[in-house]
């Protein structure tokens, strides 16, 4: 047992029940940077992930925060994708050997994107009016939303970042969907991409159980003390500090 990765998860929780900044790109680029493997930190994250969107899962069913038919049209997706990126993955270490400067590449790219775009979000977010492909009921967005589900769901599968920063992103500007019901749905579809994806790998042995089950020990307290000090906290400048931390991290991974 060691404490040192539990109470890394404990900081991490901490920092995403405080600033809602996605987990996956603060713990993955972490764990690559103290020394573990890329493709196995990334599986052992996406498992990790699975646990704690479930207990997130649960509690938006149970409010009633969650649109269905679009989790079931994203999945359509992004499960496919993620499924395609992991074989993908593994076909290209058997040919060439070279899977673990694509998977740290492609995650130094994934977490600069995702920090310019927390950082863009927090600059510039106005509400305004909802735009066309807002207005358009979802049943006309079908082909578009399984799409979308499978080319962030290819990105997922190779990195472990962007099942809630990226989709959060996609709900937020393509769909009319209130606040509440953003969260659960992105929440609930992150649930089924990161634990498909999370046991293709475990079946190609890229994850690290008892290393994962470390991480929930301090996590998941972390993530109820960050939360219930959320309310207290102004998040918005700390989502600008993390988000520029992940920038950094991304640019040392490439």
């Amino acid at each position: 047992m060691d404490w040192g990765i539990s109470l890394l998860g404990m900081l991490v929780g901490f920092l995403v029940g405080l600033t809602g900044v996605g987990g996956a790109a603060l713990l993955t680029p972490i764990l690559v940077l103290v020394g573990i493997n890329p493709t196995l930190a990334v599986g052992t994250d996406l498992f990790y992930n699975s646990v704690t969107k479930l207990f997130g899962t649960i509690q938006h069913f149970r409010q009633k925060t969650i649109e269905l038919r679009l989790v079931l049209y994203l999945a359509a997706g992004s499960i496919p994708g993620a499924v395609v990126s992991i074989v993908a993955l593994h076909q290209f270490e058997a040919a060439y050997h070279n899977q673990e400067q694509i998977v740290r590449s492609a995650m130094g790219i994934m977490l600069i994107v995702v920090a310019l775009l927390t950082l863009s979000k927090q600059l510039f977010d106005r509400k305004g009016k909802e735009n066309r492909l807002q207005e358009k009921p979802l049943e006309q967005k079908k082909l578009m939303t399984v799409s979308i589900g499978f080319v962030l769901g290819f990105i997922v599968g190779l990195t472990s970042i962007g099942s809630g920063s990226l989709f959060a992103i996609a709900l937020l500007y393509l769909y009319r969907i209130s606040a509440s019901k953003l969260v659960g749905t992105d929440i609930a579809h992150a649930l089924l991409l990161v634990t498909a994806a999370g046991l293709l790998h475990a079946s190609y042995g890229n994850v690290d159980f008892g290393l994962a089950f470390q991480l929930l020990i301090g996590s998941i307290p972390g993530v109820w003390i960050g939360s219930s000090l959320s309310a207290k906290v102004p998040a918005k400048p700390l989502r600008a500090i993390m988000a520029s931390l992940i920038l950094i991290s991304g640019f040392k991974l490439l």
